[in-house]
């Protein structure tokens, strides 16, 4: 039934529990698991960067933590095809961008932020769910 599903995880243990649900059915689907994690950078902002002249500044350190993290998530899974991906921004919007992209069936998100000032103020799991052009399972993790 699913064939490509992409899960977003920031390394904490709300996300293991999605990233583990994700690999679930990813193998009962045979499918391939795209990881996701997504940083809100401050390209421009007193970070340094190409800009300032500082080769490695914010922007590039943020996202070699985040390849790291996703290199460290994807060896604890066996038996599954992972492919790893950062990208930066607005991370629901980078989320469903993303699952457009590579033509997802699934994406799968953590319930984080759905409950409190987030849920008014507008969470990851919800603006996925009303965006979303696939499939979203959104796992209880809190």
């Amino acid at each position: 039934m699913f064939s490509t599903i992409v899960v977003g995880t920031d390394g904490s243990d709300t996300a293991a529990v999605a990233v583990s649900m994700a690999a679930q059915i990813a193998r009962q689907n045979a499918a391939t698991l795209h990881l996701l994690s997504v940083s809100r950078l401050a390209a421009g902002v007193g970070g340094g960067g190409l800009a300032s002249g500082d080769p490695v500044g914010g922007d590039a350190l943020l996202k070699l933590a985040a390849d790291r993290m996703l290199e460290k998530v994807a060896r604890q899974i066996e038996g599954l095809d992972v492919v790893t991906h950062t990208e930066s921004g607005a991370p629901a919007t980078a989320i469903v961008r993303y699952a457009d992209e590579i033509g997802a069936d699934l994406i799968v998100v953590g319930s984080k932020g759905m409950q409190g000032k987030r849920r008014i103020i507008g969470s990851v799991p919800n603006t996925v769910a009303h965006n979303a052009g696939c499939h979203v399972l959104i796992v209880k993790t809190t």
